[in-house]
């Protein structure tokens, strides 16, 4: 039970501080790697803030803590809540389908429209805040499919987006749930064999993720489609030994090293658990959520968190 509350702990800890130390390196190219940050940054939010990726997580869990099993409807009016308080920053194609809503579009249609208009766009917005369900339903397997799907078609209806977080989120599952002698980079190794036989990915999306640790740094594109950040954040944890190695290698890519940051902070959590994630990094973690006004979250806050989801697992 201590292994299995460290890995549930960690991945929401670990992805909220990837998403912030990531966040100061949003939109920049490269970093040099004798020159990677590797410490708490200010950028367009104070050091230590985390930003969209974990306010919309937090909109999972909220839902799911109030509606079990999650309800689409529900999920839809927390993000387009979200959405009209005026967040920091939002995804493009997030606030495409949030504007619609809010507009008067059922959740159904805005989503599809934006997927008709730009069929060939695979973002990343659904895989960054999905982390909440791998630790509530990591006991049922046909729940956290469905949900992951739910929460992903709110937003984005794009196959290969879907088949992100879906299997991001199995290949939690099974890093939370793996034998404690197993070492962690050959768990997430045999994660990610049978995981992906699991979704039906395209072969472009397969071909990346079994490149992934193959590739060279230059390769990394650290785009916001969702192939880019899934073989970004498996280049990262499986070429490194560490938790802290591993975010410092991911978010130093640049481009989108939030969501990079978020995604490899949610895998290395479950990885090496609460314990492994640097306390310098977790004594800075705070920010706010928007539909929770005042209230500044913390470490803590998630670490009861990831209680609070777990007990909802075992309601199932």
């Amino acid at each position: 039970m201590k292994d299995l509350s460290d890995r549930l702990q960690g991945i929401a800890v670990g992805a909220a501080v990837g998403d912030a130390l990531g966040m100061p390196l949003e939109f920049k190219p490269p970093s040099s790697i004798y020159n990677m940050l590797s410490e708490m940054a200010s950028g367009a939010l104070p050091a230590g803030s985390f930003t969209d990726d974990t306010e919309m997580a937090l909109a999972v869990a909220e839902s799911l803590q109030h509606a079990n099993p999650l309800d689409g409807q529900d999920l839809a009016g927390r993000f387009t809540g979200w959405f009209q308080s005026h967040p920091a920053d939002v995804g493009i194609s997030t606030a495409k389908v949030l504007r619609l809503i809010a507009g008067g579009t059922p959740w159904q249609d805005a989503a599809q429209k934006v997927c008709d208009d730009n069929p060939d766009s695979a973002p990343n917005g659904a895989m960054m805040r999905c982390w909440p369900l791998a630790i509530a339903r990591h006991q049922n397997l046909a729940l956290l499919v469905a949900e992951t799907r739910l929460q992903s078609e709110v937003t984005h209806k794009n196959a290969d987006a879907v088949n992100a977080a879906i299997l991001l989120n199995l290949i939690l599952r099974k890093l939370i749930l793996r034998e404690s002698s197993t070492p962690p980079g050959a768990a997430l190794r045999a994660a990610i064999v049978e995981c992906t036989a699991q979704v039906p990915l395209t072969e472009e999306f397969s071909l990346a993720i079994s490149l992934a640790p193959m590739r060279s740094r230059d390769d990394l594109k650290n785009s916001g489609w969702a192939l880019h950040t899934f073989e970004s954040a498996l280049w990262a944890v499986l070429t490194t030994q560490s938790f802290e190695e591993a975010l410092v290698q991911a978010v130093n890519l640049g481009n989108d090293a939030d969501t990079t940051g978020t995604v490899t902070g949610a895998l290395a959590g479950a990885m090496y658990g609460l314990s492994g994630i640097p306390a310098r990094w977790r004594d800075l973690l705070h920010g706010e959520y928007p539909l929770r006004s005042g209230r500044i979250w913390v470490t803590q806050d998630f670490i009861n968190l990831a209680n609070e989801l777990c007990s909802i697992s075992s309601e199932n």
